[in-house]
């Protein structure tokens, strides 16, 4: 009995790969102060920080950097790449990253 089976280039542990890298990337941006600071003031209309709120987010993102993928966060991405066979990504995809980061900043602006 033959059974038909789809090739994928994509395994589990590549696709958290993936998202972990993407992810890990866009932290690295906001390490960058002056990035951080233009991202809050143009959607969160937050014009000055205390350093010491600074220094909170990014140790908080220091954090997130080697922490695991939230898999639960990111379950319609990973499902789309198993399905689809690829890992394009689209603008709503994109915001999955900015959203996990952007509860991260609301902690300290707020």
């Amino acid at each position: 009995m033959e059974t038909n089976t789809v090739n994928t280039q994509w395994t589990d542990e590549s696709i958290l790969d993936l998202v972990r890298k993407l992810r890990n990337d866009l932290i690295k941006d906001f390490l960058d102060e002056r990035y951080l600071k233009e991202y809050l003031a143009d959607q969160f209309r937050v014009r000055e920080l205390s350093n010491v709120r600074i220094e909170f987010i990014k140790k908080d993102l220091k954090e997130l950097l080697i922490s695991p993928v939230n898999t639960a966060h990111y379950e319609t991405l990973i499902n789309q790449i198993r399905h689809t066979d690829s890992a394009a990504l689209t603008e709503m995809n994109e915001k999955l990253f900015y959203r996990e980061l952007e509860s991260l900043f609301k902690k300290y602006i707020y």
